[in-house]
């Protein structure tokens, strides 16, 4: 048997057929991010469509096909995001009026991801594990002997929103002080762009042609590399936050392992080091073990994953 994951972007929409842990064939389409509900479950409806035809394979065949959307995924299925004009919007079942073959289910692209990490990847094997997903913001997944815990209302796990320290500029939520204005790849950049703003002489700013506006992460981790102070500031703080932000998971939830994937995550080896001994700091009980501290296995596949998964 089969299952089909549906990853859900702002850009585009990707289906893949799994089988076994791994894709065996994906598709893809640009997003309408102007269409709404009707559009979307129409888009996803040919997509899955196609993608059958391609393999040769009956929708009987198919034991489930999941959805990964960014936005809030409420207990009944109600999907929110403004990005994509949703609001309470019933996806899956009107999805499920097409598929009656097969079970459809939707959930937050990070939650998906955390279980794609979890079935598949760098949390196999655990009984509990987060994956945190350091980004244009942070998303979050929790994932305790195989399922999803996502709270009451459908709306848990938003890590990039529990309340670190006061900052200098107001997250997009609109409170002041969240993981995700400390720790995700905008936080780098606009720490970055502060100290160039203050006269600091960073090489930084010479990779970004002498415009703050081309400065990105990969660029201050860089620069990093070749032992340059502004850099070496910006990385120390992001450190010390995300290891504040560790902290405070392994506080509430004591998991086996925290996955840590994102675009960030690509300067694993400068972010990995010493990064346990600085989350210890912050525990209240400083001596025995903690989380083991990962780096995530899959990158653009994990919406697919996660959600045939689901």
């Amino acid at each position: 048997m089969y299952t089909i994951g549906i990853d859900v972007g702002g850009m585009s929409i990707k289906a893949g057929v799994v089988k076994g842990g791994k894709i065996i064939n994906k598709l893809s389409k640009e997003t309408n991010r102007n269409g709404g509900m009707e559009v979307l479950v129409q888009d996803i409806k040919v997509l899955v469509e196609d993608i059958l035809v391609q393999n040769n394979i009956n929708i009987e065949e198919v034991n489930n096909i999941g959805i990964g959307i960014p936005g809030v995924v409420t207990n009944d299925g109600g999907v929110t995001c403004v990005n994509l004009g949703l609001k309470n919007a019933l996806i899956a079942p009107m999805l499920q009026d097409s598929f009656k073959g097969s079970k459809v289910s939707i959930g937050n692209d990070a939650n998906v991801a955390a279980l794609a990490e979890f079935s598949y990847g760098s949390m196999k094997g655990y009984d509990s594990g987060v994956m945190i997903t350091l980004g244009t913001g942070i998303g979050g997944g929790i994932v305790v002997n195989g399922k999803l815990i996502t709270g009451a209302n459908g709306i848990g796990a938003e890590i990039g929103h529990m309340m670190i320290s006061s900052n200098y500029f107001e997250c997009n939520c609109g409170n002041n002080g969240c993981f995700e204005t400390f720790c995700s790849a905008t936080a780098i950049i606009k720490y970055a762009q502060k100290l160039v703003e203050e006269g600091r002489k960073t090489t930084i700013i010479e990779m970004a042609e002498n415009d703050i506006n081309n400065i990105t992460a990969k660029m201050v981790f860089d620069s990093y590399k070749e032992n340059d102070e502004v850099a070496i500031e910006v990385v120390d703080r992001f450190k010390k936050y995300l290891a504040m932000g560790l902290a405070n998971i392994i506080n509430f939830i004591d998991p086996q392992v925290i996955s840590i994937g994102g675009g960030v995550s690509n300067a694993s080896d400068i972010m990995l080091e010493g990064l346990s001994e600085k989350v210890k700091q912050y525990l209240p009980f400083k001596e025995g073990n903690i989380a083991d501290i990962v780096i995530a296995q899959f990158k653009n596949d994990a919406g697919i994953l996660g959600a045939s998964a689901l």
